[in-house]
């Protein structure tokens, strides 16, 4: 009976050290499982604390202030601070120019606000966004009632978001229109930013680029004119013709960049609906008309050359001097034909870095509406008198020091003015005006 004895004996004691093994066991297991829960206790304190970021915000912008003469009367948008072209002769009683008279102006609304932002990654794109503002307002003064419309206040220039992946990247929101290229746009000192010889303006839009190399790119967008709509038909309301349009404006593009040439081509279509009554009667009648534009940008350390050149029919929108035509159809309601415009510039600046002397060039032409109107619906004429051509030359130095930029210009603007002929296109009685402008401008930037 004794080897029951001793078996029972090391049976217990075989069973004691188990438990104590199962035991120390369960306390290491359970201190790991106290200081993992401490750790992340410990983790989600500190993201509290000090969150992971997953958008980055750069604020930008400037303060900036024109000072402006003109020696003539002009056409022009916000209190001389854009101005466009110089007004037709106005012969009074005694036979004086009522236009031949000079104005001036000194504002600070051209000042702007920005911020980028670089946010996080969306199906596997790079994630972008920018909005940007500026004082220049929306409205124009009210010259009848004496009110200052919203000069002055915001006014909002771009918004929009960037999905960028590999080789296509998708933009929404309200940006540049596609035909304006921020890099190859005229130097002037001048707000008017060459306007009425370049595209100008924004609008709401989706944009698709695709990269086929590191040189090349191309996109096709859809938008809807915005800041600067087309001219208003008799019976419409501002930007009657785009609200009423049930398809945008198509464009286009194709664009070659390497370190000193950016250049492209491009071209869009429109089919724009002015109004859907005409004469108390239903009205489908549309604006169609085409454009094509080119541009091309050199730069070095020591030179900038650009030029752009774009021919088509109403190009109100940007700027330009052009419009539309109407005329009365069989069905008895009003039909429209597209003014046809070429715009040409250039601009050539020096590469130093502190003092930078530049000239600009531009000439645009009116075509008509090549085909008999009865009346005019367009930027710089009317049923009675219009514009046929119209050219600026300019010439600018800059002083840069740091943040600071300080440039004063010349610019002389001239225009010929004749009585308006059955297409819309100059006809006799032709007369040049001109106007000089000197200005100056101070900006420092943040």
């Amino acid at each position: 009976m004794m080897w029951l004895h001793k078996t029972k004996t090391l049976l217990g004691f075989l069973t004691l050290s188990s438990s104590v093994i199962y035991a120390q066991k369960d306390s290491i297991e359970n201190r790991q499982f106290v200081n993992e829960e401490l750790l992340k206790r410990i983790e989600e304190l500190e993201n509290k604390q000090n969150p992971k970021k997953t958008s980055v915000v750069d604020f930008y912008g400037f303060i900036r202030t024109d000072f402006s003469y003109d020696s003539r009367q002009v056409a022009y948008t916000r209190e001389y601070l854009m101005n466009l072209y110089p007004l037709d002769e106005k012969l009074d009683a005694n036979g004086d120019d009522i236009n031949a008279s000079g104005g001036s102006n000194f504002l600070a609304i051209g000042t702007r606000l920005g911020a980028r932002v670089s946010g996080p990654e969306i199906w596997g794109a790079k994630s972008y966004a920018l909005a940007e503002a500026d004082f220049v307002g929306n409205t124009e003064i009210n010259r009848a009632s004496g009110g200052s419309g919203t000069i002055g206040m915001l006014r909002l220039r771009q918004a929009h978001f960037t999905l960028a992946w590999q080789k296509t990247s998708l933009n929404v929101g309200q940006s540049w229109y596609p035909a304006v290229i921020p890099e190859v746009m005229p130097s002037v000192a001048d707000f008017n930013a060459g306007v009425m010889f370049t595209p100008f303006g924004w609008g709401t839009q989706i944009r698709v680029n695709h990269q086929f190399n590191t040189n090349i790119t191309a996109s096709i967008t859809a938008y809807k004119d915005r800041e600067f709509p087309t001219a208003t038909a008799g019976g419409a309301y501002t930007n009657s013709a785009s609200l009423n349009s049930s398809i945008p404006i198509f464009n286009a593009q194709i664009q070659f960049k390497n370190e000193h040439i950016i250049t492209g081509i491009g071209g869009e279509y429109q089919s724009l609906k002015p109004v859907t009554e005409s004469n108390n009667l239903k009205s489908s009648n549309k604006v169609n008309a085409g454009a094509g534009y080119a541009y091309f940008r050199y730069s070095d350390s020591k030179f900038i050359g650009k030029f752009y050149g774009m021919h088509g029919g109403n190009l109100h929108h940007y700027v330009m001097n052009s419009g539309f035509g109407g005329y009365l159809s069989d069905d008895g309601t009003e039909a429209y034909k597209p003014v046809r415009t070429t715009s040409l510039w250039t601009d050539f600046s020096a590469g130093n870095a502190k003092i930078t002397p530049g000239i600009f060039f531009g000439y645009t032409k009116n075509h008509g509406a090549g085909g008999d109107i009865s009346n005019l619906y367009m930027r710089g004429g009317d049923a009675r008198r219009v514009l046929d051509n119209v050219w600026r030359a300019s010439g600018r130095v800059e002083f840069k020091q740091n943040k600071f930029n300080l440039a004063p210009e010349v610019e002389y603007t001239a225009a010929k003015w004749a009585d308006t002929d059955s297409n819309g296109a100059a006809g006799g009685n032709g007369k040049s005006v001109g106007s000089l402008r000197i200005l100056a401008r101070a900006i420092y930037s943040f």
